[in-house]
């Protein structure tokens, strides 16, 4: 360390990992003497996603006690290690974080020979905002606790508590996050209900089970006449026609609440 020394110039810094970027920018501005670091790559030179990231991070988080944001970025950029094993990355990024966890509980518990926990789970591809802006909670470490716990949102009062602890500890959230919170639950019911997918489509919702419950397609048509299809196909599913203006959330709240009102199970 040269404490006189107050600027660093860093030739391919794309080539350098985020801890290696980190660690060299901390050996300047270690005295009274404001310092500057330079990170620069060869122009004209294409550079890859994840170098693109790096570089990004380095220059976001430039506070006193980024340490921690920066390591949880590179968790982000790199993906998780192999905790039973040597390798030092992998592909949490691509597969997401909470199936991540999943995947390696499953591959914990088959190692133990213990039987494998069936996740049911509904899948729901329609037009809404849902995500955490970076705007409405800035630290990174912060933003992935609470995708956590909004993943595991199971009934209304799971909601209530998560919006309410939202609310204390950021403010009011902001309308893709109560979006956020809104397809966590109706992916919760839906798969309670045996409903495997909902999609979107023009005017209408698809619902896909692995069976059709006679019961429940009877319950539906009498409190949505004229609304509800059934496609008895290979992949059997329900579609159920939208209201003039409804918002596809309320469609799949009604069509939930019906279901739910019948108290059968699909087999």
């Amino acid at each position: 360390d040269v404490p006189n020394c107050n600027t660093l110039i860093i030739e391919d810094a794309d080539r350098m990992g985020l801890s290696q970027l980190y660690q060299l920018r901390g050996r300047v501005g270690r005295s009274g003497r404001r310092a500057y670091a330079y990170f620069t790559f060869r122009r004209g030179k294409a550079l890859s996603e994840i170098s693109e990231k790096r570089l990004e991070a380095i220059r976001e988080f430039t506070s006193f006690g980024s340490g921690f944001r920066i390591a949880m970025r590179d968790l982000e950029i790199r993906g998780a290690g192999n905790i039973l094993g040597s390798a030092q990355h992998g592909q949490m990024e691509a597969v997401g974080y909470d199936l991540y966890l999943r995947l390696l509980g499953d591959a914990i518990r088959e190692q133990k020979g213990e039987a494998p926990v069936e996740n049911l789970e509904c899948l729901v591809d329609i037009q809404i905002e849902a995500h955490i802006p970076e705007k409405y909670i800035p630290s990174l470490a912060q933003r992935i606790d609470i995708y956590k716990k909004i993943a595991a949102i199971r009934t209304e009062d799971d909601w209530s508590d998560t919006m309410d602890e939202l609310c204390d500890r950021f403010g009011e959230p902001p309308h893709s996050v109560v979006g956020l919170l809104d397809v966590a639950l109706i992916r919760s019911r839906a798969a309670a209900l045996g409903i495997r997918e909902i999609d979107q489509r023009v005017g209408s919702l698809l619902f896909y089970s692995d069976r059709i419950d006679r019961e429940r397609l009877l319950a539906l048509t009498r409190a949505l006449p004229g609304r509800v299809l059934m496609n008895a196909g290979a992949k059997p599913y329900l579609t159920v026609k939208l209201q003039k203006g409804q918002e596809p959330m309320a469609g799949i709240r009604e069509v939930l609440t019906v279901l739910e009102e019948t108290g059968a199970a699909p087999a």
